[in-house]
């Protein structure tokens, strides 16, 4: 409406009568109007109702989804930290156990050194006692004087 209030011209036995009937025509058009768009308003209303009761309905799911997956990503933590744990353990007891075989092995190659290099230590003993025996026979061997070859050499000259 272009005037909030309209004023009409008084007549004889009232008001004028069209220019009534025109304000009645025009505010019947835009009560018309506004009923039109206030229906536009009440479907527009209804339809973002419903938008948003499926939009809070996907938003619970959704909330219900990463609650759920939450939960999951959860248990899989634990169940992941409990497998990992029980690796370290049996890396650390087979590492142990290798570290357990390493010195025994080593205790007993340090002990087969050991007594080898007694037995070495004893036969190198032994053959230095031989060897200095030898040595002694061999200064205390006498090569007999080699006779005169001149004898030889007159004998097979009377042979002749």
């Amino acid at each position: 409406m272009t005037s909030p209030r309209p004023t009409f011209r008084v007549m004889k036995n009232g008001y004028d009568r069209f220019a009534v009937d025109d304000a009645v025509e025009r505010y019947a058009a835009e009560v018309d109007r506004l009923e039109r768009r206030l229906a536009q308003y009440e479907r527009q209303l209804s339809d973002t109702s419903e938008r948003l009761a499926a939009l809070q309905q996907q938003y619970h799911a959704l909330e219900n989804s990463v609650d759920a997956q939450r939960a999951a990503a959860d248990s899989i933590a634990r169940l992941s930290l409990r497998e990992a744990n029980e690796i370290i353990e049996t890396a650390r007891r087979n590492a142990d156990a290798i570290v357990h075989e390493s010195l025994v092995t080593a205790r007993l190659i340090l002990t087969d050194l050991s007594r080898l290099y007694g037995d070495a230590s004893t036969v190198k003993s032994a053959t230095r006692e031989k060897l200095e025996g030898l040595i002694r026979e061999l200064d205390e061997f006498q090569i007999p004087a080699m006779p005169d070859m001149r004898w030889l050499q007159e004998a097979e000259k009377e042979m002749r």
